[in-house]
């Protein structure tokens, strides 16, 4: 196998090595043109290139084509077209132009638009992408591509996306050449998105209407051990998890996916997966690819893989690392300190560029990992709180200390660290250590947003940050264009001075879980919004309705699209919760309480019968607690009934939003501990669904 991973690797996708073999010499150029430089693509080369593509798949087993695109349900859509066309006589021949290839015409009517088109309207569009690489996936050839309504809006998260790389490609350009780099024609930003997930068994799963219809258990009392022990993380690999990492591997290989690094994550039956490095379009959609053949795999080996952001309640949730860096076309990373950061004129602008972006922009890099499920996890102890801030580490904050007061700042030796066993090696000390509690943390020579939930794109964080690192720079190459060069030292000095001072509130190095920083941030006016409902509003102010369209992201109308449709999700997400838990504790729970109770007092009885002086205290206080507790769960559910009758007669979207997140939430968890409290009284075999320590240990 190992000799073969390396011919496996791409084998399912339309790679480089492929266009070179199939296309001739100079439709090859010119599709690479396309790809490296954002040209219009010629008709006629897109003509040859879907010919070669058709070949391509045909000879790897394809029968059909798609359009793969990503619309605002958060999720992956295609339509499955035949290569066949009817040649005549009862024949087919396989065939594919270059119209087919570059444009298709899916139904638009059923995505979520927020208003941009009345339902009956229904004609879409779809346009390849050919900066994304095609690929075969289970006999059908995928074509990744952008999708828009017939007026043009965008309905999808790839266009925002390209609009973000291009406007943040064009501003990083600016600026280097403003600063001496000549050579410099094109910046992109790289990400590496690490995936944390969930293995169940799949029959259990089966067993749990929670977990099908809302990805995350309602109710459940926790098991007896959780990751107290901390003996997961890390751990060695249980055989059915192996088993499964190995074919997931396998997978995302075929399709070019470079997953790279796989463990065990902190809560039982948590996992991760990582991958190296990829230009952030491509990355995204990967990422997309990911999360679909982790649950696919899982399918083959009789597991399930959940990616909500809190399946279990009081254990770890799961969250999605975006790691997120700048290259220029010539391979220089601009966020590469390099041996003497104090004195790195261009880190340190790109660096201060990073600040500025986030410390202006934090209620939308807030807003792009907002989700009823992500809100389950911010702020716990196992994902940064909802408070936005940047962690630098120890000498990038006393570099940034000196700029702003003129001091001199020494160069700092690495420093060897002795681990005290002479048979181990010496290693050199990190420059900053890792600050797991930070939700944006600089590692070295990228930053690390770590406040993601594990089901989301993270196309819309990266839209975020592009775009508002794209208008840090525009503003500070509007502060320097035109100074000399013999002056640009000193200008940018300044410059730095000056955002260091006006932005360093948002650096915080300490510890994001702490009460203290709470009460801190307000002191510094940072934004705390807990909630989806809380950061929502923010998405439609003025400055941030500004950013996106002077740098042409969105349209005005798409900005408030996108408002209604995460409002719209946030809504439907918490009242298809309080339906399911209402289903399952009225028809599965309530009766196995009435049984044990009834049980419970039926084996009183029988003893009484034999001996009437018999003092049972014990099952007494036990039906009558059951007896409580059914008429507490009985009284709650109709309370959770009037309440979603009542979000729904709400004509006021963001208001609803409101409303389910302050009262059917709560009442939802009243219900909830009601239930677990009950659940630790009754039998196993009475329950009539899994409990955590099966869910969580079975494998």
């Amino acid at each position: 196998m190992n000799r073969q991973i390396p011919e496996l690797y791409g084998s399912m996708i339309f790679s480089d090595k492929v266009m070179r073999k199939k296309l001739p010499k100079d439709m090859y150029k010119a599709l690479r043109k396309t790809i490296e430089n954002g040209t219009h693509l010629e008709l006629d080369v897109a003509n040859s290139v879907a010919v070669a593509m058709k070949e391509w798949a045909v000879e790897n087993g394809a029968t059909h084509y798609t359009h793969w695109f990503q619309p605002m349900t958060g999720f992956t859509a295609e339509k499955h077209d035949s290569f066949i066309s009817p040649s005549g006589d009862g024949e087919v021949i396989m065939d594919f132009s270059g119209k087919e290839l570059v444009k298709g015409e899916p139904d638009a009517s059923s995505f979520p638009s927020g208003g941009l088109r009345a339902t009956f309207e229904a004609r879409g569009y779809t346009a390849w992408d050919p900066t994304s690489p095609a690929f075969i996936k289970d006999g059908t050839l995928y074509i990744p591509t952008a999708f828009c309504s017939y007026s043009g809006e965008a309905l999808d998260k790839k266009t925002p996306l390209l609009r973000s790389m291009e406007a943040l490609s064009s501003e990083a350009v600016k600026m280097l050449k403003l600063l001496g780099n000549k050579t410099v024609t094109r910046v992109s930003t790289t990400i590496g998105p690490e995936q944390e997930y969930f293995l169940v068994d799949k029959e259990l799963y089966r067993q749990r209407k929670d977990l099908i219809f809302c990805g995350r258990t309602l109710f459940g009392a926790s098991a007896p051990k959780g990751q107290e022990m901390e003996d997961h993380y890390f751990g060695a690999l249980k055989p059915k998890v192996s088993a499964y990492m190995h074919d997931l591997d396998v997978e995302l290989w075929k399709l070019g996916i470079p997953a790279k690094t796989k463990h065990n994550e902190v809560a039982p039956a948590q996992h991760e997966l990582a991958p190296v490095f990829d230009t952030a379009n491509v990355a995204v959609d990967h990422n997309q690819l990911t999360m679909e053949i982790m649950k696919k795999v899982a399918e083959k080996h009789n597991l399930v893989c959940l990616l909500h952001e809190k399946p279990f309640e009081g254990i770890n949730g799961s969250g999605k690392h975006n790691n997120w860096s700048l290259i220029t076309n010539d391979g220089v990373n601009l966020l590469d300190p390099g041996r003497t950061p104090a004195q790195n004129i261009q880190f340190l602008v790109f660096l201060m560029a990073v600040i500025k972006a986030v410390d202006d922009y934090a209620d939308l890099m807030r807003i792009s990992a907002s989700s009823a499920g992500n809100d389950h996890r911010l702020g716990g102890n196992e994902a940064p709180p909802a408070i936005v801030s940047i962690f630098l580490g120890d000498e990038l904050t006393a570099v940034l200390h000196s700029i702003e007061n003129d001091m001199y700042f020494g160069k700092q030796e690495k420093v060897q660290l002795d681990i005290g066993a002479h048979v181990l090696p010496h290693f050199v000390k990190d420059s900053t250590d890792r600050n797991r509690t930070s939700p944006f943390a600089f590692t070295g020579n990228k930053f690390e947003f770590r406040m993601l939930g594990s089901s989301a794109s993270v196309a819309t964080p990266n839209i975020v940050l592009n775009t508002a690192v794209a208008e840090a720079l525009a503003q500070f190459y509007q502060e320097l264009e035109g100074t000399k060069p013999e002056d640009m030292e000193h200008a940018v000095h300044e410059l730095l001075k000056r955002a260091i001072r006006k932005h360093k509130k948002i650096i915080f190095n300490g510890n994001g879980y702490s009460e203290e920083w709470v009460k801190e941030a307000e002191s510094r006016g940072l934004y705390n919004l807990i909630s989806t409902p809380d950061c929502l509003p923010q998405f439609i102010v003025e400055k941030n309705v500004d950013l996106f369209t002077k740098h042409h992201i969105f349209t005005k109308d798409e900005i408030f699209s996108r408002y209604e449709i995460l409002l719209e999700n946030y809504v439907k997400t918490i009242l298809i919760e309080a339906r399911t838990l209402s289903e399952m504790l009225t028809k599965d729970f309530l009766p196995a309480v009435s049984a044990f109770a009834g049980q419970t007092a039926k084996n009183a009885a029988s003893k009484k019968a034999f001996l009437p002086t018999l003092s049972m205290p014990a099952e007494e206080a036990l039906v009558t607690k059951l007896t409580k507790t059914y008429t507490d769960l009985t009284d709650g559910l109709t309370q959770l009934a009037d309440l979603v009758r009542e979000a729904e007669s709400i004509d006021d979207m963001q208001k609803e939003a409101e409303f389910c997140h302050t009262q059917i939430l709560s009442r939802m968890e009243a219900l909830r501990l009601t239930a677990n409290a009950a659940e630790t009284l009754i039998p196993d075999t009475l329950l009539p669904y899994p409990t955590y320590d099966q869910l969580l240990f079975s494998l």
